[in-house]
This record gives C-alpha cells, structure tokens and sequence, in this order.
C-alpha cells in the first residue's frame, strides 16, 4: 500500500475493525492477519490494539479474558449495543462520502 492509501485507511479503520467485530467476537492479532490476508500488509499490530482500546475506553466494545495455550491471557473483543449504533453511523457516512466521490469521478459537480 502506497502512503495516500495508508493516510485513507487511517480515516476509517475504526470503522473496519467493528465492522469486523459485528460478524463475531476476536481478539486484536486475529483482526491483523485477516485484514492482512485481505490485502492490508502495512497494518500493524500494534495499530490494530490501539483502535482497540480507543473502542473500549468509547464503551462501544466488550471486553473479555480468553485463556490462551500460549502466555497470558487473551482479550476478545465484541460489539456491544452502543458499538453497533455507531458502525450504523459509520455505514451511512461511508455510503453518502462514496456515493459524492463517483460523482465527482463521473465528472460531475
């Protein structure tokens, strides 16, 4: 990914991580390598906990300690009530910004 579209990503990732979490519950790793298996290299992990923690501190996450095999606990993540209102919002912002972007594409103003 080029430097614009890792400054656009920035924009909404937010918005991608629970929209990730709205089909089930993960932990911060599991959403890097699927964003990853997506296409998104640059991402890094630690990007990925810091959306995170900003969802959970704005109550719009569930937090719960899962044992792991392998070190400490893990803590997975799930949309609450409050996180699906807002990726309701952010669905219809993203749909009126892309419905005004293939305007201006098509030329128009």
């Amino acid at each position: 990914m080029g430097k614009q579209a890792t400054e656009m990503l920035k924009g909404i990732l937010e918005g991608i991580v629970l929209a990730i979490l709205s089909g089930r519950p993960a932990y911060g790793y599991e959403i890097t390598a699927w964003l990853r298996d997506q296409g998104f290299s640059d991402i890094a992990e630690g990007t990925i906990y810091a959306v995170l923690v900003r969802a959970e501190q704005r109550g719009l996450v569930d937090v719960q300690k899962v044992p792991s095999e392998k070190g400490p606990p893990r803590k997975v993540y799930s949309l609450n009530a409050e996180g699906r209102e807002y990726l309701d919002e952010f669905w219809k912002t993203w749909s009126f910004l892309a419905a005004r972007l293939a305007e201006l594409r098509g030329g128009g103003m």
